[in-house]
């Protein structure tokens, strides 16, 4: 009776009638620990990290360090002590979670950082070679097993021991860089506080297949679509961020009536944010579907609660979530959130395409809740594949049954910017004038200048390939008679693109509430054959011509508020220069440069001139020329880079003297086309003065569009009018040159039988 008794005991702890489990001891998972530590975990946990760490170092800077970069890092064989004072497992609804103390004192790990010394003492090298954390540890299994969430129950204890030199094997103590170890100490308790310490909780994914892909990033579409239980007593934020309201006559706003709540929803992602719609009650729907950009394999959505009360001046915080986003390595995605009092909230999404939906309840308030419906789109991976909405376990390389990994040298990219939709104005009149500029390396291209908020450019540009992990830069602009605004910007991963097939995405403008442009991104291998294109790379026979014609809104390098600007152009291995022009910053050369046709790059560098100081750079740029069709002169204002402003006018032709005809010449004769082109000018001319005495700006916006097309077109026509000039002249000279060398044999003959 008395084993049966204790045998009941022990069922009701093990199915959980009991809240806390006996004392585990921990010698067993410490031997394991210390057994998979440096061939498996050290290197996982140290590529996880390095990246982290290389984050916090360029965001939070020592006032002694200048820049500090991340050369080594490898967390050594040591392993940290698990649970030394043994384990138990609680529960918390239907919750499991295991305390597990954390004692982690080393001296073999490898981190190196190099930095470089403001006020201009030097470098110095800095070399962290002891740790020490101590904490306790809380893990959670969610998901029925598939992943594992894992916090510090509080702030854990922090030392780090460093050592400084100036290169090789020289070290020094650390007084000679005084504030620096407190420095590091203070960057890694801050990392730990804002990604593991409760309630903020990392995740590691226990995926039943391993697809050895690497995720760079993802689309998600977030709709947000109610809240419920809102009450403004229990919502109010802390005085520190909360903006005080108040009427237009002055005082401070009372109490309201919580049905009487208008209330909004800010959702964020990195730099993304959006707004929802303003809707009242206690009891809002938004319904709000926002495209969002992840830029890694993890992320983390916050939704930011405002109330928007009548007749007052700022927004009212009121509460925030947050949902993490994570990809498993099956190409399955997790999504979770802290959940009532300090529980989990966890979805798997098994595919991409899947909708799941998670009621979060708002931090540190004691009613409110937000429904949040998220489908992850696609998963993009770093060998050029991507994952397809409904087909689990799959991507595009898998369906078209080869490797999409392809070398990143000789391609290029075309880049089409095809039109805008919901783009803001920061006008005070309302008006919208948009263009894009996109950078990727040190090349900057820019599109014509739309007029209204949903434009439509269809506008191509080339870029050549770089290796390495290169974004494209997107910014936003709109034109202003007293400085252009900036009306948004966003990255695109351009790693792996693959060959032959055109990739079309909405990307979302960040650091703005509204606004995405649509991208048409294609990946074209360079071939050799390429003659009628431009590419007669290295033929020998013929040259570049490039006119450095003028620049304007220069920066001023002198203290008189002016520059001397002059061009060093490099081509290759050679480099020419033009006259410098005193006292300007809208200066105008008007030369002409040649260089043999080899496919070298084309750099130009403004340069400030002066006499007796070195010369400052006032920005530079590169030009592209390679794949122009030969004969044709290229016209185009280059921003500089390197600098806040500045333009240069360049116009540049690929000669080809052996060319005897354009092959692209257009099959509709000349006459015909400029009578056309005319024709419709005049028409857009009459429309466009009806419009303006009818007072309609959206067909004013339309016509004006459709004129700065047919103005564009004019210009392509006008090139093309010059090089059937330049190809007619060129025949008539041959022509004449054949009929003096005719003429003039007869003569030769008989001259030579005399003789």
């Amino acid at each position: 009776m008395l084993a049966e008794d204790l045998n009941k005991k022990w069922k009701r702890v093990i199915l959980k009638t009991s809240p806390t489990t006996p004392l585990e001891h921990c010698e067993w998972l410490n031997k394991l620990f210390m057994e998979l530590w440096p061939n498996y975990v050290s290197p996982k946990l140290s590529a996880r990290f390095k990246s982290l760490v290389e984050k916090r170092l360029r965001h939070r800077k020592s006032k002694l360090i200048e820049r500090v970069e991340l050369v080594e890092f490898s967390l050594g064989s040591s392993p940290p002590s698990l649970g030394l004072q043994g384990t138990r497992w609680s529960t918390t609804g239907d919750q499991k979670i295991m305390r597990l103390g954390f004692d982690w004192d080393t001296s073999d790990m490898s981190i190196l950082l190099h930095a470089k010394l403001a006020m201009a003492i030097g470098n110095a090298r800095i070399v962290i070679n002891s740790l020490h954390i101590k904490g306790d540890l809380l893990l959670m299994p969610v998901l029925d097993g598939k992943a594992l969430l894992y916090s510090f129950m509080s702030v854990p204890e922090v030392r780090i021991g460093v050592a400084f030199g100036s290169g090789g094997s020289q070290t020094l103590p650390a007084t000679e860089l005084p504030g620096v170890s407190s420095w590091l100490v203070k960057i890694l308790t801050d990392t730990l506080v804002k990604t593991m310490v409760e309630p903020r909780r990392r995740c590691l994914s226990l995926p039943g297949d391993d697809l050895r892909k690497k995720a760079v990033g993802g689309i998600i579409y977030v709709k947000v679509v109610s809240a419920s239980k809102l009450s403004r007593s229990a919502l109010r934020g802390s005085p520190s961020r909360r903006q005080h309201s108040f009427t237009t006559n002055g005082t401070l706003e009372g109490h309201l009536d919580d049905k009487d709540l208008q209330t909004f929803v800010e959702v964020e992602l990195g730099e993304l944010t959006r707004r929802t719609h303003v809707k009242t009650g206690s009891t809002p729907t938004w319904d709000s579907t926002f495209n969002t950009v992840l830029h890694e394999d993890a992320g983390i959505l916050r939704f930011h609660l405002y109330e928007c009360t009548p007749n007052s001046v700022k927004y009212d915080y009121l509460a925030s979530c947050e949902i993490k986003v994570r990809y498993v390595a099956d190409d399955s995605t997790i999504f979770w959130a802290i959940g009532p009092e300090s529980g989990i909230i966890a979805e798997h999404a098994q595919f991409c395409g899947k909708e799941v939906e998670l009621v979060v309840p708002f931090e540190k308030a004691s009613v409110g809740e937000l429904t949040v419906r998220l489908v992850l789109k696609e998963w993009q991976f770093s060998d050029g594949s991507y994952s397809l909405n409904n087909f689990p376990l799959s991507s595009r390389n898998s369906l078209n049954g080869s490797s999409n990994l392809l070398s990143k040298t000789g391609r290029k990219l075309n880049v089409t910017v095809v039109e805008g939709k919901d783009l803001i104005s920061k006008d005070r009149n309302g008006k919208c004038e948009p263009y894009v500029k996109l950078q990727y390396g040190k090349v900057l291209q820019k599109t014509r200048t739309a007029h209204t908020y949903n434009p439509v450019w269809n506008q191509k540009f080339d870029f050549d390939e770089i290796s390495g992990d290169e974004c494209l830069k997107i910014k936003c602009y709109s034109e202003d008679m007293f400085g252009d605004n900036n009306i948004g910007s966003a990255r695109v991963n351009l790693e792996g693109l693959a060959e032959g097939f055109v990739r079309d995405v909405w990307v979302p403008l960040e650091k703005v509430n509204s606004g995405e442009l649509r991208l048409q991104l294609e990946a074209i291998r360079v071939s050799e054959t390429e003659g009628s294109r431009g590419s007669v790379t290295g033929s020998g026979d013929g040259w570049v011509e490039l006119s450095l014609i003028e620049a304007r809104d220069l920066i001023a390098a002198d203290l008189r508020g002016t520059s001397d600007p002059y061009v060093r152009v490099q081509y290759g291995n050679l480099k020419r220069r033009t006259k410098v022009m005193y006292r300007t910053l809208n200066p105008h050369w008007n030369q002409t440069l040649e260089f043999p046709d080899d496919g070298s790059p084309l750099e130009l560098h403004v340069k400030d001139h002066n006499a007796l100081l070195p010369t400052s750079s006032i920005g530079d740029c590169v030009v592209e020329y390679q794949r122009l069709p030969p004969n044709q002169m290229f016209d185009k204002w280059i921003p500089l880079q390197g600098v806040k402003r500045g333009e240069i006018h360049v116009q540049i032709t690929r000669k080809v003297p052996d060319l005897q005809k354009r092959s692209s010449l257009d099959s509709e004769p000349s006459l015909t086309r400029s009578y056309r082109i005319s024709g419709q000018m005049k028409e857009l001319m009459v429309k466009l003065q009806s419009l303006i005495e009818d007072g309609s700006l959206e067909g004013l916006a339309t016509v004006v569009t459709e004129m700065e097309s047919l103005q564009d077109l004019q210009e392509e026509y006008m090139v093309q009018c010059e090089t059937e000039q330049m190809l007619l002249l060129d025949k008539i000279k041959e022509l004449g040159q054949e009929i003096f060398n005719s003429n003039s044999s007869p003569s030769l003959s008989r001259r030579s039988s005399n003789i």
